[in-house]
This record gives C-alpha cells, structure tokens and sequence, in this order.
C-alpha cells in the first residue's frame, strides 16, 4: 500500500508495511533496526510493561522477545544502536526518560550488547546484563523521548520533548559511563525545532545514521534532518522538512533504514495493533 502524501516542499513516499503481530508489542515508542541480524527490528512498549525488548520486522511478525538483565521499565521512551560503552561492539541503548510533568530528579539510560533474536515467535531470553547511567539535567526536570549514539565518539545524546518551549539537545561523553554517581547532562544547544502541541510538533524519536553523518528527529507530524559536526552540533541538513501529518495515531519512534529511508512505529491504532511505515523523504541522500 503506497501512500503520497503532499507538503508545501516536496512530496514524501509513504509505504504502510504492516502492524505488529505480536500480542505483547501495545505501544511501540522506539526503534532500532538491527546491522547485525539482517531485517530484525527492535523496539519497546512505553510505560506499563516490564524491561522487555520485542524483536519484529517490517512485515510485523512476531520474532521473540528479550528480557533485559538488571535494567527496570518506568516509561521507555526510546532505543538506538551504537558503540558498547563500556566494551566493544554493538550494544542497544534504552532511554528510561519519560517525564511529562517534569518532576523525575534523575533517569536512566541503559546499555546492553545487542541480543540475538529468540529462536521462534513467542519465546523469551534473558540479555547479558545491562549497565546503567543514571543523569539528570542541568536546568532540571526535562521530558526527554529521543535519543542517538554517535558511531563516530561513542557519545550519548538526548533531544527534549519541548515541553517547556525549546527543543534542548543534551550530550554526554562516553567517559561518563565510567561514573558510579548520577551524572549531569549539560545543554549543547537549542534546537531550531519550534514546538506546538496543538499541531503535534513535539519531538518523539530520533536516530542517526550508520555512518554518522545525518540526524533525523522527529516530532509526531514531521521529520527534522541535520548534520552533526564539531562536538556534535547540528545544523540544518538543507532537506525540507517532511511532513508526515496523519500517518499514525500517535507516531513516537524512527529509525533510518537505510541511507534515505526512515522506519517509523507508533503506538495501537483504532484497529488495536501499531503500525509500521517507510518513509524516504524528498532531499539530498547522502551529504557530499
């Protein structure tokens, strides 16, 4: 099913691939999309469950799920792949960070290596144990449900909601994990992301590329791309923006797929289950 749908700068091709199949997969508000296991999606309920991973695909099906060793579930809000921490490889990062009143003293970010999916639909494995950094804010509270590794400094960053008017990226260096007290996370800059709740323009997800050369963050009506540079700043890609207004209930996680096209999951639809798109927005592929 291909869906076309029309913004001001260009016109984005949207496919629906499926819903989730699987019965426990409710509220999907992240999603990495495995460079290890060819086709595997990861991704994790929002507040409600208990530390699960769910491993899925584009076509929804149901592919096992994974309980995360020493980690606790107060509300996920996202998940991305990067560099391990701590140790080499790839390991999944998870943003305990949800916080829509603002009243969270600190969260916690865990890292885990990137499991191998279960055998068969249904069954449930236990990770290697997970570490865990605990951080809070500089100014205070925030509401945080986006985040990204850099492939290029290992460094953690985190994107506010923009509930309290600016969209905030925070960034946290790898030698912060060698911490074994709360960590304070420093604002790196404003985003040029104008938050209005009324129109959805608040930020739900975001990812990096592969190859770290672009950021894409999203909101629950459209998608922002940047470049990272020095430090990690970013700065406007020069993509449109893409406006991917209607295409989901509620739109919380997105991943790239690859070089041009995003993956984007959303919580249940009126037909109970969550849904899956592709989107490759109009705009420069690959930065020169």
């Amino acid at each position: 099913m291909i869906l076309l749908i029309l913004t001001l700068q260009g016109i984005p091709s949207v496919t629906l691939t499926s819903t989730f199949r699987g019965p426990r997969v409710r509220e999907s508000s992240g999603v990495a999309v495995s460079r290890a296991h060819a086709g595997v999606l990861w991704t994790h309920n929002d507040s409600g469950d208990d530390a699960y991973v769910y491993a899925t695909d584009l076509a929804g099906a149901d592919r096992g799920f994974v309980r995360i060793r020493g980690a606790r579930a107060v509300d996920w809000e996202d998940i991305a792949l990067g560099p391990c921490p701590t140790r080499g490889g790839a390991c999944l990062y998870i943003a305990d960070t949800g916080d829509n009143e603002r009243v969270r003293e600190s969260v916690v970010i865990y890292a885990v290596p990137e499991p191998d999916p279960p055998a068969r639909a249904g069954r449930a494995v236990a990770s290697a144990p997970a570490v865990a950094l605990r951080l809070r804010y500089q100014g205070g509270p925030d509401d945080v449900e986006a985040i990204y590794v850099s492939p290029r400094d290992s460094a953690l960053y985190l994107v506010s909601k923009g509930r309290s008017g600016v969209v905030e990226l925070y960034r946290v260096s790898r030698n912060a994990w060698d911490s074994d007290t709360v960590v304070t996370a420093s604002p790196l800059q404003q985003l040029p992301i104008a938050p209005f709740a009324t129109v959805g323009r608040l930020v739900t997800g975001a990812a990096i590329r592969p190859d770290g050369g672009l950021v894409a963050i999203r909101t629950y009506t459209e998608i922002y791309t940047f470049v990272p540079g020095a430090g990690g700043i970013l700065s406007p890609s020069g993509w449109p923006v893409c406006n991917v207004t209607g295409l989901e209930p509620q739109g919380e996680a997105i991943d790239f797929l690859d070089d041009s096209t995003f993956v984007l999951t959303s919580e249940a639809a009126s037909i109970g289950r969550g849904l899956i798109h592709t989107v490759r927005c109009p705009g420069r592929h690959r930065e020169e």
